[in-house]
């Protein structure tokens, strides 16, 4: 090797090592990455048991419901899953495990008036999306939340 290519060498991984260590600071001080917010859209019949499973998936994999704020959003033929003559021991323990952890759940008006359901006829933790459960879903989006539909 010259004198020219050493140099050359050397400089390159006097740079690359300041480089290096630059985004080592920049990450020891940025801020721990804020809380997700999740918006669940629920709305086919057929889906429900595996929009459960997705979502204490999701309090799971983040170490639990004080890491991540899940909303759930049910229309349509799924809202009939939780009415309390519909669901069954298991629906009714996973629905009130999910309300203790604070899952968000909302069901929508429209829905509810459509197949004739009255909030006590809901499980216990469900709040009415007044204007509708799409309308619902687009204010959590516009707060931040992310939109899954299982």
């Amino acid at each position: 090797m010259n004198r020219r290519s050493l140099l050359c060498t050397a400089l390159s991984s006097v740079g690359a090592g300041l480089l290096a260590s630059r985004a080592n600071a920049v990450t020891a001080d940025e801020k721990p990455p804020a809380k997700l917010k999740v918006a669940y859209h629920l709305a086919d019949a057929d889906r429900v048991s595996f929009a459960l499973g997705n979502i204490q998936n999701h309090f799971d994999g983040v170490g639990g419901p004080d890491n991540v704020t899940i909303a759930l959003v049910v229309l349509g033929p799924a809202l009939r899953a939780f009415a309390l003559t519909q669901a069954n021991p298991d629906m009714t323990s996973r629905v009130a495990k999910f309300a203790k952890a604070g899952l968000q759940m909302a069901a929508c008006a429209n829905t509810m008036r459509a197949q004739e359901v009255t909030l006590t006829q809901l499980q216990p933790g469900f709040t009415i999306a007044d204007r509708g459960g799409v309308v619902k879903i687009a204010e959590l989006q516009s707060q931040g939340y992310l939109y899954i539909r299982p």
